[in-house]
């Protein structure tokens, strides 16, 4: 059934396509699916809500208000390695490895605080992959093709859309076997 109404979607998966090449912004999370004896990622992509600096109209932080969170971050990575730095213990390895990531890749970290289109969290995206985690609990942990964790994700992708819209996952799938896929009408409800 799962394969069926996978090829049923084909206007579906265009339209989002279109409708994502339009976003200025993507957030994205992966996680593996186990298929064939081997790791492919799932990726799942969502648009994240406005944040209350945007909503009240302003298109950036001040130059006082960067510096201070930018500041504020160095601040705390220095600790990080200050802290982990001479340790021996796995943990205090692990921290230290992480403070230098983050030292690392400041500027992408911090993107939200620059570009008010980048959202803080991934979270939507995250919500996301949450399917795709149990059916891999319940099924033994991995899918016996790749077409089979393709289809999967071809239709968890419809019906986690239609849910953002406010239809609810049956009505999605009797309308996809009677008249057609459901599309969406815009990148994102209202």
């Amino acid at each position: 059934m799962r394969e069926k109404a996978a090829g049923r979607l084909g206007p579906f998966m265009e339209r989002v396509r279109s409708l994502l090449r339009q976003a200025q912004v993507l957030y994205a999370d992966e996680t593996p699916g186990r298929a064939c004896g081997e790791l492919h990622y799932v990726h799942i992509d969502a648009n994240a809500k406005t944040t209350a600096i945007r909503a009240a109209g302003q298109a950036r932080l001040s130059d006082d208000q960067l510096a201070g969170i930018r500041a504020w971050y160095r601040g705390a990575v220095a600790k990080g390695i200050t802290d982990n730095q001479h340790m021996r213990s796995k943990i205090a390895k692990d921290g230290l490895r992480l403070a230098r990531r983050f030292r690392d890749h400041q500027d992408m970290i911090l993107r939200f605080a620059a570009d008010l289109a980048v959202g803080f969290t991934s979270n939507g995206a995250e919500r996301g992959v949450r399917p795709v985690k149990a059916q891999q609990r319940t099924s033994g942990g991995c899918w016996r093709t790749l077409e089979g964790l393709v289809d999967f994700a071809v239709v968890q992708s419809c019906l986690s859309t239609a849910a953002k819209w406010g239809i609810d996952a049956l009505d999605a799938l009797i309308q996809l076997f009677t008249d057609g896929p459901w599309l969406p009408a815009a990148i994102r409800p209202g």
